[in-house]
């Protein structure tokens, strides 16, 4: 059997793709570069936006096309692209099957619609034995490693469908995290941590977040730990000392989802457990006057019932933080969420002169912390392939390398040149 595999949307889905992937490999199949060399093409799918799952729809489409030419025997032509006359099934995993109104069941090749990280089923669908699916990867395919703590969440965004579609919060043995993450320590020099809502780890047994993060710095040496998008009013003492420590084990880096800087757009989305005022607090007694840091956060533009006003707060938000990127959204509706049922839609034209006054603020920041690191020194990590090989900082900039020769997974110690409007690690 030959596979295809094919990702959408978070770190999450990512790394459920590569347990995807170890299990269909020690089962004894292929994985193939495109779905015209595939038996079954398998796509992980998103639910974030309404254009994540058009993207998932369009590539589905397009795996299970014929080129229209017939055989004289009446038998099917090539799939396009391909080689032989019978094109994939196809098998749909991840948060859009998982709450799929019939519309992605529907589509052309479609066999399988599996809900969330359905290993087992996804073992069945394939005709492998399930027992493969309880395995971990040693060695994933990125020069970065994932590692999922947990799944599932228990608050009830307003604008979100992935609780819808991830179901409750649980979070895997600390023991079990551990083990997965000395074998990937053996191949990859960072690891990033990741979840569906990671700073809830440990929540139903008294654990934290902070301390199984203390646990595999301890247990694992060497590699560098990295966490994806964490609450900022989630981060204790502990997990503020490991973020901000300066041995090289934990990369200084906080993704802490704002959404908005408006307290009634807040209420309104359901993210009771933070204000403005409070988030502000929170990013900055982590951030705040530390020379290499990345502070990042995710932006909802045109949120229903977002005044001019509610606007111009969030603006002056990010103003005052020190934020080195951001990931702004105009809202997108999505079915099923309680966020339909608030009404006051933004228009979509105003939506999108929000998100790109908001981007376009970000790209400022983005390009001063960029210039602020010119001449500082990094601790880089060589990702990417080919003409895309470059470095990753421990402060999340991507930079050029002065040695293209450089091996992919490779980790050194560099100085950071401004070199034609980037940076040179060298």
């Amino acid at each position: 059997m030959k596979a295809y595999l094919r990702t959408f949307g978070c770190r999450a889905n990512q790394y459920d793709t590569e347990v995807a992937r170890a299990m269909i490999v020690a089962g004894g199949a292929t994985i193939v570069d495109t779905p015209a060399e595939a038996d079954v093409a398998i796509f992980n799918s998103c639910a974030v936006t309404g254009e994540a799952v058009a993207d998932l729809r369009q590539a589905v489409r397009q795996a299970a096309k014929y080129d229209g030419r017939r055989a004289e025997n009446g038998e099917p032509g090539k799939a396009e692209g391909g080689e032989r006359g019978t094109r994939p099934r196809v098998i749909v995993m991840g948060c859009a099957s998982a709450i799929d109104d019939g519309t992605i069941a529907g589509l052309p090749g479609v066999t399988d619609l599996l809900s969330g990280a359905d290993m087992p089923a996804l073992a069945l669908a394939l005709h492998l034995d399930p027992f493969v699916a309880l395995g971990r990867a040693a060695q994933q395919s990125g020069a970065r490693a994932l590692l999922r703590i947990q799944d599932g969440c228990d608050e009830h965004c307003t604008f979100c469908a992935t609780t819808l579609a991830r179901g409750a919060h649980r979070s895997r043995p600390a023991e079990d995290i551990v083990r997965e993450a000395t074998a990937l320590a053996e191949h990859h020099p960072e690891i990033v941590i990741t979840g569906v809502h990671i700073g809830s780890y440990g929540s139903e047994s008294g654990l934290s977040l902070g301390a199984l993060l203390s646990q595999l710095v301890r247990e694992v040496p060497r590699v560098r730990f990295r966490l994806t998008s964490v609450e900022a009013t989630e981060v204790d003492d502990q997990l503020a000392e490991l973020l901000t420590g300066d041995d090289g084990r934990v990369a200084p880096h906080l993704h802490a989802p704002l959404q908005s800087g408006s307290d009634a757009v807040l209420k309104r989305m359901g993210r009771h457990w933070y204000t403005a005022r409070s988030y502000e607090g929170a990013a900055a007694r982590v951030a705040a006057g530390r020379g290499t840091f990345a502070l990042g956060a995710d932006v909802i533009a045109g949120f229903p019932g977002e005044t001019d006003a509610d606007h111009h707060a969030t603006v002056e938000l990010v103003r005052a933080l020190p934020f080195t990127y951001l990931h702004v959204f105009p809202y997108s509706p999505r079915p099923g969420t309680a966020a339909e049922r608030l009404g006051s839609l933004v228009a979509s034209p105003v939506a999108r002169q929000r998100a790109a006054e908001l981007r376009e603020l970000g790209e400022e920041k983005a390009a001063a912390y960029r210039a602020s690191r010119t001449g500082g020194s990094a601790d880089i990590v060589v990702v990417g392939e080919g003409q895309k090989r470059a470095g990753l900082s421990e402060d999340y900039l991507s930079v050029g390398l002065a040695d293209p020769t450089m091996p992919r997974r490779s980790r050194f110690n560099a100085m950071l040149c401004a070199v034609g409007g980037g940076l040179i690690a060298s």
